[in-house]
């Protein structure tokens, strides 16, 4: 990167649109711009709206410093099952483990739950002989004849990548090694996942599932990063394409086709990372991120600034919103909750005759009705042009043009099902899109043993502020935040991310009787690994973090959690203060701790860090004695609950306020609704707002 260049800019691309900022790290000042997404070439509105931005600000490519990307393709091509031809290879007795799975029912009362297809079909599952007991030692040599006949078998049926899954391979990657010089050797132009390099763990199960997966989405990936940093190469840009991974870290495009598995939550782990971002600017350590965009709606617990974490995710799921019923993938990676509640989420009857709203979307084709691209069905933007809420001459800042007529249609027709006007289905799709999302809120942070009335919501998206505090007073929340430019938020999260990887050893056992010399040669393993992958991508080693972590539970229990260890030598000495973390740790998650039973250590893990980037945006003055009315654009009729006293809902003439233009200090008081390119906020009737200095609108939620 040229340290005389100034401008990052990043590019997140959603299931609706594509959102873009440019940040000058030299004056905080930020741009922001965003394109409807093309679904059949998702690098075609890239480009594009890259092109566009830079016209509007008059930047050429030339003057970007760093390019940072998020995408949502990695996880779509399993979704819509869009990936290579995969085939597995596996120890002799064990092709079958991807239908196994854990044999456990999700759904206990439904005695026909299905599960997803396996990514590989059962036919381009191969055997091989070869055996590697748990600890590591060679009990049967890898055949590699048979190895070598069965690749060129694949090959013969057209097999794009092959994903190689041996038992106890975490412990011993020799075996897996070995198949892949075969694959080299014979077919060098077969794509290759090994499951110790993209999910080391104990797991035979997920380890192949995650494998599998990582193989299936590996070309069409790394032929997309290639071809984006082909076409940023072409247009002038001559720096680095970074990648956010699922850690809320980025990569370097040569290892985010490497590990395209570590992709899998891009998308919304950048708009978790803003949050934190938020959080750490305005000095508020606890809050709920509400991103919701033009497909579905995202939380995340912040806490002391920083977002939640796990260790693995479903992906692909049968029912949407039932653990257990998708594909395991064990990654690291933020800890979110996401449901089908975005602006394009599709409004229906279920077979009740009740009122339901998404999962299925618009997304950006057809889109709403009101696009007037071809959409029919009545979505969650229709409703809200219908309830006065958007401007129908202002989408994009008026680049787009909403058709109130086809939002009437789609909702009359929906109306008439549910024996009501076309407002009151509106209001009905408003309520049920708001109800969904408080409800998960809450599901996700009391599952955490945490109060939601004790957090702020920082409301971003192009759809989250008009529901942010219809939210926010659900869930007894007092305080919400708009950042300016909401609509994109999540894509200035890219920029917020270090150059990171965490790599991870299943080592099994009791912490009390740890092999420590084993483990001290597992962490430098992952040290070396790691740094490697960070010299690469230019982080100097001066500049490398190291955080080292384990996953541990109570004897006996099925779930573990991570509790940071030192780094450094370990020794018998450490037990006494890692035990200590675990149990507060434990006490803190679960409000009970146990100190009869010994603690078990399943995975070691390191985080190998590059410098936080620097990150700050422009603040503004107060303008004095400049008034709230200095922004007024007029008024429009607006649909609130209780706009003529309590349970009695109904339109009024409410003040439309230009985002850009008010002032930092001054205060408004709803309802009102503030208009900017990106996003709209509704202010409720007895809620309030002001503006600080950074020109975030901070909003008073009322209880009513």
């Amino acid at each position: 990167m040229d340290s005389e260049l100034t401008l990052s800019l990043s590019i997140d691309i959603g299931g609706t649109f594509t959102d873009f900022t440019l940040h000058d790290t030299a004056t905080g000042e930020l741009k922001v711009h965003k394109a409807l997404t093309s679904p059949d070439d998702p690098s075609r509105a890239l480009i594009q709206g890259l092109r566009e931005m830079l016209e509007e600000v008059g930047v050429s490519p030339e003057q970007l410093r760093l390019v940072v990307h998020s995408t949502t393709l990695a996880t779509n091509s399993i979704i819509e099952r869009k990936g290579a031809k995969t085939a597995l290879l596996t120890t002799k007795g064990f092709r079958d483990i991807l239908e196994f799975g854990r044999e456990r029912i999700y759904d206990m009362h439904d005695l026909h739950a299905r599960f997803p297809d396996p990514i590989v079909p059962r036919h381009l599952r191969i055997e091989v002989s070869e055996r590697i007991d748990r600890d590591g030692l060679t009990l049967s040599p890898l055949d590699l004849d048979e190895a070598a006949t069965a690749v060129e078998a694949l090959a013969e049926q057209g097999v794009e990548s092959i994903a190689v899954s041996l038992l106890h391979a975490y412990r011993s990657p020799d075996h897996e090694r070995a198949l892949k010089g075969v694959i080299d050797s014979r077919q060098p132009s077969l794509s290759v996942s090994l499951s110790s390099e993209a999910a080391p763990v104990i797991n035979e199960y997920e380890r192949t599932s995650t494998v599998a997966a990582d193989a299936y989405i590996k070309p069409a990936v790394s032929r997309y990063i290639q071809g984006v940093e082909r076409d940023l190469s072409e247009l002038g840009y001559g720096g680095q394409l970074l990648v956010m991974h699922s850690a809320g870290g980025v990569l370097s495009a040569d290892a985010a086709s490497e590990r395209p598995i570590r992709l899998l939550e891009s998308g919304p782990a950048a708009g978790a990372l803003a949050a934190g971002f938020y959080s750490e600017m305005l000095g508020e350590p606890d809050l709920i991120s509400l991103d919701m965009g033009g497909t579905t709606a995202k939380t995340c617990v912040i806490e002391g600034g920083q977002p939640s974490q796990s260790n693995g995710i479903e992906v692909a799921r049968v029912h949407r919103f039932k653990s257990g019923s998708g594909l395991p993938i064990l990654i690291p990676v933020l800890d979110l909750i996401e449901i089908g509640s975005g602006g394009g989420s599709i409004a229906h009857l279920d077979n009740l005759g009740l009122l339901r709203v998404g999962p299925q979307s618009a997304g950006a084709s057809p889109g709403p009705a009101c696009y007037a691209l071809g959409g029919t069905q009545p979505t969650v933007t229709d409703a809200n042009l219908l309830l006065g809420y958007l401007n129908p001459a202002y989408f994009l800042g008026g680049r787009m043009t909403l058709d109130t007529n086809a939002a009437q249609s789609a909702l009359d027709t929906l109306g008439s099902e549910m024996g009501m006007d076309a407002v009151g289905a509106a209001w009905g799709v408003y309520s049920v899109v708001t109800e969904n999302m408080a409800a998960a809120a809450r599901i996700h942070i009391i599952g955490r043993n945490k109060d939601p009335r004790n957090y702020s919501i920082v409301a971003f998206g192009g759809a989250g502020p008009a529901h942010a505090c219809e939210v926010a007073r659900i869930l007894g929340a007092t305080n919400v935040v708009v950042p300016l430019g909401a609509g994109v938020t999540a894509a200035l999260g890219c920029l917020a991310a270090p150059l990171s990887f965490e790599n991870i050893r299943s080592m099994p056992g009791l912490l009390e009787q740890s092999d420590w010399d084993a483990v001290n040669r597992a962490f430098a393993e992952m040290e070396s690994l790691g740094r490697g992958m960070l010299t690469n991508a230019g982080v100097s080693d001066s500049d490398v973090t190291l955080t080292a972590s384990a996953d541990m539970r109570l004897q006996g229990q099925i779930h573990e959690i991570n509790v940071p260890v030192p780094f450094g030598p370990l020794s018998g000495s450490d037990v006494e203060g890692i035990s200590a973390d675990f149990h507060e740790i434990y006490q803190e998650l679960y409000s009970r701790r146990n100190l009869s039973l010994p603690i078990e250590v399943q995975n070691w893990r390191l985080l190998v860090s590059g410098p936080q980037p620097s990150l700050e945006l422009q603040q503004q003055e107060a303008a004095g004695s400049t008034g709230v009315n200095a922004a007024l654009k007029g008024t429009r009729r607006a649909y609130f609950a209780n706009a003529h006293g309590p349970n009695q809902g109904g339109f009024v003439d409410c003040p439309i306020y230009d985002r850009y233009t008010l002032p930092v200090g001054v205060s408004l008081e709803g309802p009102a609704i503030v208009e900017e390119a990106e996003a709209t906020t509704i202010i409720r009737p007895g809620d309030s707002a002001s503006v600080d200095g950074w020109l975030n609108l901070r909003i008073r939620v009322s209880g009513g």
